[in-house]
């Protein structure tokens, strides 16, 4: 008999990477293994084209309102599931009333927890924080059946509340998506990318320095920005683009060298490395700052490079530059990690497992 999954989380499918590279690409997975999938949104396809935009004050307002009422409607429906995978939060503001309310009245509830959701992260943008309360995710934590987080880190705190967690991390479709290309030639102008939002731009800024100094040393290099659209920097050169889903793997193709800069504070650890893992897919060579699950994602000088200073930096950033073999060697490596353990077909079971465990006669 077929098993019915309901998933209760923030944003519509397909723009989130928290959802989209976490557990939105294993749907076709868990339905091939015996589990119907229906997912409910907070955030309409409608509030997702302004949510993050200034302005629009009044249809945001109008939307939040609307995505309470679905989640009212929600409560009656809860008992036809066999389980409600609930990601971040039910709903986004203050007490957890609604998180209360859909542990007690569904079968049960996975809780996926990404990123430190329960701390403040000060120098984030004010609507991210509207959107975050320590309250929540510790309930969930506390009532969940399982817990899956994503780092090391989450998941040790993650198990001061819930003995029965998994760290899964983000994960690529390295068979169907995330597809090698880089000739590793010098025959052409090198380009060094970074891919972020808005919320994150601030992290690229923090090599600044570095990268007005490499651009001095090697002035046909190309700078290149996905998700930080239109910024501009002093004395240095960015060409910038959207992020699209359609675009995001190509735009990253044309990337020579990835780079994936973190500041040094308690919200890195929850991090995952996404884009390190997306750049290593890819069979980019990858620079990232040595802090929190970057030491899990990359193996120092065989699937990338961790970095401290800005020294260091300037000096791994001409090494990759100058050296195309070298590049491929580190490109290689890094495909070949994420595939080992931060692709899709290395983690698809352990999604299954945790179902499998909480269903009856199992």
């Amino acid at each position: 008999m077929r098993k019915k999954i309901l998933i209760v989380c923030p944003n519509p499918m397909g723009y989130a990477p928290g959802q989209r590279l976490k557990f939105e690409q294993y749907f076709k997975n868990w339905q091939e293994n015996g589990y119907d999938v229906t997912v409910k949104p907070f955030i309409s396809e409608s509030f997702q084209k302004i949510v993050y935009k200034n302005n629009h004050l009044a249809a945001k307002v109008y939307h939040t309102i609307i995505g309470y009422v679905s989640r009212i409607k929600t409560l009656a429906q809860l008992r036809q599931y066999d389980i409600v995978y609930i990601f971040l939060w039910v709903t986004p503001f203050g007490f957890p009333l609604f998180e209360m309310l859909y542990c007690a009245i569904a079968k049960r509830v996975i809780y996926d927890i990404d990123d430190l959701v329960y701390t403040t992260n000060k120098k984030a943008p004010w609507y991210s924080k509207l959107f975050k309360t320590k309250y929540k995710p510790i309930y969930m934590m506390k009532k969940a059946k399982h817990v899956i987080t994503c780092t090391p880190y989450l998941d040790k705190f993650a198990r001061k509340y819930n003995n029965s967690t998994t760290d899964i991390s983000s994960t690529v479709d390295t068979a169907k998506k995330y597809i090698c290309v880089n000739p590793y030639s010098n025959d052409k102008p090198l380009t060094i990318g970074w891919s972020g939002s808005h919320s994150t731009i601030r992290h690229f800024v923090t090599i600044k320095n570095v990268l007005v100094t490499i651009q001095k040393k090697y002035p046909d290099i190309k700078i290149m920005v996905m998700g930080g659209t239109n910024i501009k920097i002093t004395d240095l050169k960015v060409e910038s683009t959207e992020w699209s889903e359609e675009k995001e793997i190509p735009t990253l193709q044309s990337f020579d060298i990835g780079i994936y800069p973190l500041p040094n504070e308690q919200w890195v650890y929850g991090k995952s490395g996404l884009k390190a893992i997306q750049y290593m897919a890819l069979g980019i060579p990858t620079i990232a700052t040595a802090i929190g699950t970057n030491f899990r994602v990359i193996e120092n000088g065989t699937s990338g490079y961790l970095v401290n200073s800005e020294e260091e930096w300037i000096e791994k950033l001409t090494l990759l530059i100058e050296n195309p073999y070298l590049r491929k060697k580190i490109g290689t490596g890094g495909r070949i990690k994420v595939e080992e353990f931060f692709s899709v077909d290395a983690n698809k079971q352990k999604y299954l497992d945790a179902f499998d465990e909480l269903m009856p006669n199992n």
